[in-house]
């Protein structure tokens, strides 16, 4: 009867498994899965899991879910079953193990993690080593390793378990630091019991995970530094092994206190390096980064020892350089790339400058090394794809050679950059001696020698200063001589590109470089066009003064090939043009504006007419990029003009404002438009300032206007440059504008409050992000007037409304308002407050009647407020999120602690029935209330976070009975 009433009870459990893997509708596994997540936290749990476990019958997925599921209920839910019970529950896990001592390894897994995660806890149980050991018994080598391997990480999890934090710590003492010497004494014994011990990886994953508490000295000097080398030929125990000799490693890290074990493992270390050249040649790929790891470990480990003593680390420099060297799949290479730059940061400061003389040839040789590596493949045939199609393979080398690139920063560093680049130059030159007369317009042979040194001189750019005179002389008038090659010609404009600075400073290779550039605009190569188009952002940005002349000339070629690029073409040639035209002559920047942007507005009004009647969402993209070519001329134009005087770029803006303002109008529905169109307007503010007034009237009413029209958080975001840039006691503002602007800035809040009350915040996400962006800004420049208006309570109450949010930006653009908002409740708000009326500029203290009208609003509005913070760090809130939230409840316990802690207590208690442990709300009100009284607020926040953390981890989704802790909709009649 008693197996016939347990089987009926797992039979839903196993069914509902079945669903999970079965080929069904997604509804059906939906409801099996809520079904499994309520079941992992029943108390019915206990012995379900059990049931499972026992029988034989069970499927191996059914086994596992059991034993994961018993593994939850000993970290979350111990506290379910009587403390009396608890032994009871350790010999059952151990029989368990005991039966699953062969395997499955993933269910054993999960039984020693059971096991470890109860002993932590059970503090009474003494005697977890020798009880486990003697219960297992010795025939079982493997369970007892893999339980003596996650005993360590267990504990180092222990922040899970609900133990405080000297309980943790003693119990950490008992279970490992008291232990330690006998877990040695063990793994000993246990490497020379049997042939094959010693090539058991589990013994290696256990030694790893006790280092944590044995010391590597202990190790090393013990007979299983000789098993962990041996290890390293057996091909089961390698990987294993590899991990081990990196942990003991990194546990050398200090060298002045490891010197002896340095002494003793590095002579075993170099021992290895036979083996670099033997693996190379077997093409044996993962046994090569594995001995790859080893030197390179050891180089980051013992880096300071090596700017030290570097003739006696000479081998292992040696040693990790031939690594580098012999890695023709380049899959190895990139564990050495940490150990370069750490070198590189220690021998070139001036106390280790003869570490850097001393190295300075393995640097040398590094530089080859790392160009050679930098060569595409070579496949057969002219042209065959360069990576039989793999396109993950090609991106993956692209990334991989700009990690390369930084390792050649790294030697620039070491051994100079002329050092450097001579060594790219001589290998361009190399290559036009050898094979320049041999390309053709049809074929290049062997461009890949040629390519890699191109792609190295654009790598080292940013290393070169302006006044190199030896390298670049000679090898930027190679490079634009190159022949026409796809990928040649694109890494020599971006290689140009690096070097306009450079350029700047020798006038004479501008023109033949130019030229070089703009034909690269005519490529057939779309790659190459793009390459073209950031290159010349780039000496139209560096080079301006030199160009200042050819506005005329570059006006004829800009508009030749605007038409053709892509959107993120167009945008850098019209920031490289939009930089010549500002360094014109004032008198001049007018005439140059309208000639470049005219011919833009035609074609942004054409693209409008078009996109109003059309149904794709392509026209409208069009009509947005055009927008955006605007923008980079307002960003980039910025006249040095007097405030008395007409500013021409501000001129110009006054013409193309009322073309921008019509867009808006009619396209309230088209996101990219508006937002494009509103990035406009704020960089004619942010560029113009207040230069911008005689627009400002028109601008206002085009963002309010536009805001109530269109319900998108750009007008917010332009909202709030006007804001900051017009805000009271701005020079050149007068109190009237500021005080219209403030106006202007109350009638976007209320619009914004009219819309929330309309759509629930889900649906507002990017707008309650900007409004409450806004609203941080608003309280710097006009908390006076906001915290005492009658608008202020129902931003408040917008702001609680907000919290339901899940996304992380809206989020913590909230949070920060709310603890913005409640430091005006103090004598120190969070902006900065100054009284300019004298030379000094004393901090002004926060005014009484503000505090006083802040605690007001926060009493009326506060329990809402407790309950939405709270329930959000345990159920709904991103993990960022938790900083800024903790510090919204501290801002209240500083502002109005007694109410506060009443609406805290009110809050938890209305959790759902079962969801927290009994007398842990008792116990958690208790320290919080000794901690305020004391004035430590800040354990406040600590006691906080740790409860919410806590229940969120055994309460991973909301459970069914949320009840009187479910949201409210925001209501606005205004």
């Amino acid at each position: 009867m008693a197996s016939r009433r347990n089987s009926s009870n797992v039979e839903p459990i196993l069914a509902a498994l079945a669903t999970m893997q079965a080929n069904v509708e997604r509804s059906q596994k939906s409801q099996a899965h809520d079904y499994l997540e309520k079941f992992q936290k029943s108390p019915e749990a206990w012995k379900e899991t059990h049931v499972l476990l026992s029988s034989p019958s069970t499927v191996a997925e059914a086994k596992l879910f059991a034993a994961t599921t018993l593994k939850g209920k000993i970290t979350y839910d111990l506290d379910q079953l009587p403390r009396e019970t608890l032994p009871s529950l350790r010999d059952s896990i151990l029989n368990l193990l005991i039966s699953y001592r062969e395997g499955p390894r993933p269910v054993r897994t999960q039984l020693c993690v059971c096991l470890a995660s109860l002993a932590i806890q059970m503090l009474e149980w003494k005697d977890v080593l020798s009880h486990v050991g003697s219960a297992i018994g010795d025939s079982a080598g493997d369970c007892i390793l893999e339980f003596l391997k996650v005993l360590p990480e267990e504990v180092t999890e222990g922040r899970k378990i609900n133990l405080t934090e000297d309980e943790l710590a003693n119990r950490t003492k008992e279970i490992l630091e008291d232990n330690a010497s006998q877990v040695l004494a063990l793994l000993v014994q246990y490497s020379s019991s049997s042939a094959t011990a010693a090539f058991n990886p589990r013994l290696y994953e256990c030694i790893s995970s006790w280092l944590r508490e044995i010391p590597a000295a202990d190790v090393v000097n013990s007979p299983l530094l000789d098993a962990i080398i041996s290890s390293l030929s057996n091909e089961d125990s390698f990987d294993a092994s590899v991990d081990c000799i990196c942990t003991i490693l990194r546990d050398t890290r200090e060298v002045d206190e490891s010197i002896e074990v340095i002494q003793t493992i590095y002579p075993r270390i170099m021992s290895l390096r036979t083996k670099i050249a033997q693996v190379a040649d077997s093409g044996d790929l993962e046994t090569y980064k594995g001995i790859t790891r080893i030197f390179a470990e050891a180089g980051e480990a013992w880096v300071v020892m090596i700017a030290r003593l570097p003739a006696e680390f000479n081998g292992l420099i040696e040693s990790i350089l031939e690594c580098c060297g012999r890695d023709q799949d380049r899959d190895a290479i990139a564990l050495t790339f940490l150990f370069w730059f750490e070198l590189k940061q220690i021998i070139t400061l001036e106390k280790y400058k003869q570490a850097r003389i001393h190295y300075a040839g393995v640097f040398a040789k590094l530089v080859d090394i790392m160009i050679k590596h930098l060569e595409y493949p070579n496949p057969d045939g002219d042209n065959a794809d360069l990576f039989d199609g793999d396109r993950e393979q090609e991106e993956k080398f692209r990334e991989f050679r700009h990690q390369m690139g930084d390792v050649l920063k790294d030697c620039c560093d070491v051994i100079t950059v002329t050092e450097c680049l001579g060594k790219s130059f001589n290998l361009i030159q190399r290559w036009i001696t050898t094979y320049g007369s041999q390309a053709s317009s049809v074929s290049v042979p062997h461009w890949q020698e040629l390519e890699a040194p191109l792609f190295s001189m654009r790598a080292m750019g940013r290393m070169v200063s302006p006044e190199e005179s030896v390298v670049l002389r000679q090898v930027i008038p190679l490079i634009v001589q190159i022949p026409d090659h796809e990928k040649l010609r694109f890494q020599a404009i971006m290689a140009l590109a690096r070097y306009t600075a450079w350029t700047a400073q020798h006038p004479e290779f501008l023109q033949p470089q130019l030229k070089f550039i703009i034909a690269g605009f005519s490529h057939s190569s779309k790659e190459v066009v793009r390459a073209a188009a950031l290159a010349f952002k780039f000496f139209g940005t560096d080079c301006r003064k030199l160009l200042e002349g050819s506005v005329t000339e570059l006006h004829s070629f800009y508009e030749s090939v605007l038409d053709s690029l892509p959107p993120m073409s167009q945008e850098e040639i019209t920031e490289g043009v939009a930089c010549i035209i500002s360094i014109q002559q004032t008198n001049k920047i007018y005439d140059a504006f309208k000639l470049y942007c005219d011919p833009v507005i035609k074609r942004l009004m054409s693209r409008a007419n078009e996109a109003r009647d059309a149904r794709d969402d392509a026209s409208k993209l069009a009509v947005a990029d055009y927008v955006q070519i605007l923008t980079i001329f307002v960003q980039n134009i910025q006249p040095d003009v007097s405030p008395r005087e007409e500013n021409p770029a501000v001129k110009y803006c006054q013409e193309i404002l009322p073309v921008l303002s019509t867009i808006a109008e009619n396209f309230t529905d088209s996101t990219p438009i508006l937002e494009r169109v509103c990035r406009c307007w704020r960089y004619m503010v942010l560029s113009y300032r207040t230069a911008i007034l005689p627009l400002l009237p028109t601008l206002a009413q085009q963002l309010a206007s536009g805001f109530e029209n269109s319900r998108q958080g750009c007008f917010l975001w332009a909202t709030d440059s006007v804001l900051r840039e017009f805000a009271e006691g701005a020079e050149f503002v007068d109190p009237s504008t500021s005080q219209a602007i403030y106006n202007f800035f109350e009638q976007q809040a209320l619009a914004f409050l009219r819309i929330m009350n309309d759509l629930p915040a889900e649906e507002l996400p990017d707008v309650i992000e900007d409004f409450f962006r806004l609203l941080i800004d608003a309280l710097i420049y006009y908390h006076q007037q906001l915290l005492l208006s009658p608008v202020c309570q129902h931003i408040l109450s917008a702001s609680i409304s907000a919290l339901t949010l899940q996304q992380e930006l809206p989020l913590k653009a909230t949070l920060h308002f709310l603890r913005d908002f409640l430091s005006y409740g103090t004598d120190h708000p969070n902006s900065s407050n100054f009284d300019s009326h004298d030379d000094t500029q004393a901090l002004r203290g926060n005014p009484l009647h503000i505090q006083q009208a802040v605690r007001g609003l926060v009493v009326a509005q506060g329990e809402p407020l407790v309950q939405r913070i709270l329930t959000g760090m345990m159920f709904t809130f991103p993990r960022d999120c938790f900083y800024d939230a903790s510090g919204v409840l501290l801002s209240l316990f500083e502002v109005v602690p007694q109410e506060t802690g009443s609406w805290l207590k009110g809050t938890i208690s209305m959790l759902p029935v079962g969801s927290i442990r009994m007398g842990e709300a008792d116990r958690l009100m208790n320290a919080v209330g000794t901690k305020v009284q004391a004035g430590d607020l800040r354990k406040v926040r600590v006691l906080l976070q740790d409860f919410t953390t806590s229940y969120r981890r055994r309460n991973v989704a909301p459970r069914e009975g949320l009840g009187r802790l479910e949201a409210t909709r925001f209501r606005f009649n205004g």
